[in-house]
């Protein structure tokens, strides 16, 4: 037989004797299948032991915070195009917590702005209309009531956040993506965050988080490792608009301060000094002036401002702007922007008395101040 003959019939017989092997192994599961027990029992399970400590105390915690937590859902009215009739839609969710024992609910404020209804719903299952007691936009923070006659749900127990510190441990309740509540865990990642935007005011002294906060918890409870209320989730930072591992929650310092007005007084009245001034301007005259501060542009006649002799703003006959007052720290703080100072100010209240620290006329002084009722 010829060489190449022989080289091809060696060829053919690996060839076919490789495609038989390969037939056996892939008909191996299907050979053994037909010699297989057609029925067979449930594996034994293998014990755990006791749940670690720290998983029992998240138990608890969530099991304990569980009741306080709601869900809350809204409706607006829209206008049909064609017919002119308005009909109620659904319009969005978030989430909420019980306050106190007269049912008082606490939410964010974006959660039901621009909501012609908002309904509540208990861990139990029980549904109520809710209605509007008021709101501090300035804070994101709304207050609303619902009528619970019996089996009132408890109260968040409270806590503070004057204390917090970087890497506490802290848990987030509330209803992501209409999945009704839901816990996440995180730590404290930052502390004193601005935050703001075209649309809403800035907020400041937030609490950052790495818990998972996605739409749909806002409003919820932040709580720290024992259970008590030290925030609330009010926004996350995301390019997707999911969690990216960054929230913040406005701290409950600040709820604790503005809510007891709001209940008593349908809005919460800001702490003012009675002077007039402007972001965008203060940003380009901090500019042209070289200094960190805010200028004052007006000090409103028979203001607290005025009683303690502070100096606006003039305008030169050429039309120039000089300078009068910049404030430069309140009670030693720093200030560097409209934004900061009015937060500076929120950290008191009216009657009280502050120091000021100003530039006037190139010079620092210390000027004495009590606060008055804002706008």
């Amino acid at each position: 037989m010829p060489t190449n003959d022989r080289f091809l019939s060696r060829l053919a017989w690996l060839t076919l004797a490789g495609a038989l092997l390969i037939l056996v192994w892939r008909s191996a599961p299907l050979v053994e299948g037909w010699f297989a027990p057609r029925q067979a029992e449930p594996r034994t399970i293998t014990a755990r032991g006791e749940i670690a400590a720290d998983e029992k105390a998240t138990i608890e915690l969530f099991e304990n915070a569980r009741d306080s937590v709601v869900f809350i859902s809204t409706r607006g009215l829209v206008r049909d195009f064609w017919t002119r009739n308005v009909f109620s839609v659904p319009r969005g969710t978030g989430s909420g917590f019980i306050w106190d024992d007269a049912g008082h609910v606490i939410t964010n404020f974006h959660v039901i702005e621009g909501a012609s209804e908002a309904s509540v719903k208990l861990a139990d299952g029980r549904v109520y209309k809710a209605g509007l007691v008021g709101a501090s936009p300035a804070h994101d923070i709304a207050v609303l009531r619902i009528g619970v006659g019996f089996k009132r749900p408890p109260p968040v127990p409270l806590g503070t956040s004057a204390d917090l510190r970087v890497g506490q441990k802290v848990f987030a309740i509330g209803n992501p993506f209409g999945l009704d509540w839901t816990l996440t865990s995180g730590i404290v990642s930052a502390l004193d965050r601005s935050l703001g935007g075209e649309k809403r005011a800035t907020i400041e002294h937030l609490i950052q988080t790495d818990a998972a906060i996605n739409p749909g918890n806002s409003g919820g409870p932040l709580l720290d490792s024992a259970g008590r209320l030290i925030g609330i989730n009010t926004a996350i930072y995301s390019p997707s608009g999911a969690s990216a591992g960054i929230g913040f929650a406005v701290p409950v310092d600040t709820v604790n301060r503005v809510v007891p007005q709001v209940i008593s007084g349908g809005r919460y009245i800001r702490p003012a000094l009675g002077v007039q001034a402007d972001e965008a301007i203060n940003t380009r005259l901090k500019r042209l002036l070289g200094v960190e501060g805010v200028v004052i542009l007006r000090v409103t006649p028979g203001s607290a401002a005025e009683a303690a002799g502070l100096q606006g703003a003039t305008v030169s006959p050429e039309g120039n702007v000089i300078p009068g007052d910049i404030i430069t720290a309140v009670d030693g703080k720093p200030v560097d922007s409209v934004g900061k100072l009015l937060a500076r100010l929120d950290d008191r209240r009216v009657g009280e008395t502050i120091k000021l620290e100003i530039l006037r006329s190139g010079g620092k002084s210390e000027v004495a101040l009590v606060l008055q009722p804002g706008n």
